[in-house]
Order: C-alpha cells, then structure tokens, then sequence
C-alpha cells in the first residue's frame, strides 16, 4: 500500500484547473490510455506574456492526477522561459512527495509541459523521437536516457517506476540497463574536485538555504542541518514535514536528490530526532 501526502490527496480529491483553455497558445498530448496514462495540457498567456491560464485532462491514477493539477497551479504567473525550468522533482516536491512506484506521473506532468511550450514556440506536435525500447508502453530510448540522467537512476526498477518502461512483459530489461550502464559511464567521466569537510557543509548549507527549504516551506514544512559525519547528512524534520508519514520520500526524493546533484553523488540524508 503507497503512502501519499495530504497534498496529493487535496490535488486528487479536488484538482485545480481541470478542462481545456479555448484558444490556447500552448497545447500538448502524452502519454496514451492503452499505457495507462494518457494527459492533455493546455495553456494561454496574458499580454505580458505570462502564464494567466493553464488547464488539463487526463486519464490515469490518483498520482496522474494530481501532478497534473500541482502542475498547472505552479505554472500560473510564470514567464514560458520559467516554466520551462520546472522538473518532475519539483513537482513531487510541491506535492510533498510521491511514492518512488508513481513518480511517472510527475514525468508525464513534465513531458506535457515542454511539449506544450515547444508547440508555442512553432514545433508541431510530431510523433516520439528516437527508437522505441519498451514495447508495452510506448517508451523510446531518449526518453529512458532523460530520465537516467535528470533523477539520477541505477537500476531497471528506478526506471519502470519513473517511465513505466519494463512494467510489462519484462523483454526490455537487458536493453534498459544497457542504457542505464551507458548513461553512468558518461556521468562517471568527468571528476569533480574532492572537497573538504568546510567546503562541503558549506555547499550543503548553501543548497538547503536556497534549493530545498523554500520549497518545503511553502507546504508548512522544513528541514534542519544537525551534523555532517563524511558523506552522510543528518538532518531534522521541523513543521508539517515532521508528522508527515511521507517524510521519508521527500527526505530521499528531493532532498537527497537535490544534494547529491548540486553537491555530491555520495551523499546519504538521514533523519535524526533532534
């Protein structure tokens, strides 16, 4: 049984922004309902070019819909060259967390979203670039390679649970850790200066001040550094994150996440009572 914030509840139970835009200037379709999945986005600008309505229609789980309606909330008022920097962590984030199994669902709301803005910007709405590795889902081998690469994922698992690749009938295993083992080696290649202990709580310190608790603090949340032991960070859980069953899956899907990609790949977030 998956464990889900309030958050993804009130978005599920409630979605904002449920329809389609008339007139819209961006318009986008992923996904499919043969997969599962299936989600429209549309969205219209004001006269200062930002994001005044953004609306959707979507086929899938609790999880699908409620990353659509966190995504076109978090779109509104943004600028198209801002919106286009929002990832599926961030998503997962303004939900408080989504189990590791449905984070394909802050994928699609992403997918939608730069296909939307490539259609403004005159890209047509064309058919999947690259070559199509999983079968039973529709998934080509960019999309697996994006994935790999922007949440820093290890294993065929990690991958079905953010794509769906591999959740059939299971043939595409062997070719999706083919690209996983690929993917790593590029990443393993350049080497990154060793830091020391006063240089790397400081970068910590500089990622939770700026990346991680402003967002976290916008759900009534927070996080508090406790100590640096090596590679692991221990840390507290302060406001609403502190009696939140989902607290592990912020803790290690987004602040992990954002320390090991903005500090280094080393290091482990454990929380502490403190």
């Amino acid at each position: 049984m998956w464990e889900y914030t309030d958050k993804v509840k009130e978005h599920f139970l409630k979605p904002r922004n449920v329809g389609e835009v008339e007139n819209p200037d961006g318009v986008a379709e992923v996904g499919s309902m043969a997969c599962g999945d299936a989600l429209r986005l549309t969205f219209k600008l004001d006269e200062n070019k930002r994001i005044k309505e953004a609306k959707f229609k979507t086929f899938g789980c609790a999880s699908a819909i409620a990353a659509a309606s966190a995504m076109t909330e978090m779109i509104k008022g943004l600028t198209v060259e801002e919106a286009e920097k929002i990832t599926n962590q961030d998503i997962a984030a303004f939900l408080g967390g989504l189990p590791q199994e449905k984070m394909h669902c802050s994928v699609l709301g992403q997918q939608a979203l730069e296909k939307a803005i490539a259609y403004y910007r005159g890209a047509p709405m064309e058919k999947k670039e690259g070559q199509i590795v999983c079968e039973c889902f529709g998934v080509t081998d960019l999309e697996i390679e994006k994935a790999v690469r922007e949440n820093n994922l290890t294993t065929v698992e990690d991958v079905t649970n953010y794509t769906k690749a591999g959740g059939g009938c299971g043939s595409c295993h062997e070719k999706i850790q083919e690209i996983i083992d690929r993917v790593r080696a590029e990443v393993r290649e350049p080497v990154r200066p060793k830091l020391t202990n006063i240089q790397k709580i400081r970068m910590i310190e500089d990622v939770l001040e700026k990346e991680i608790r402003p967002s976290l603090k916008n759900d009534g949340g927070d996080v508090e550094l406790i100590d640096v032991v090596g590679n692991r960070v221990l840390v507290a859980t302060r406001g609403a994150c502190a009696v939140c069953r989902a607290s592990q899956q912020t803790l290690k899907g987004f602040v992990e996440f954002k320390l090991r990609e903005l500090v280094t790949p080393e290091l482990i977030v454990e929380e502490v009572k403190a």
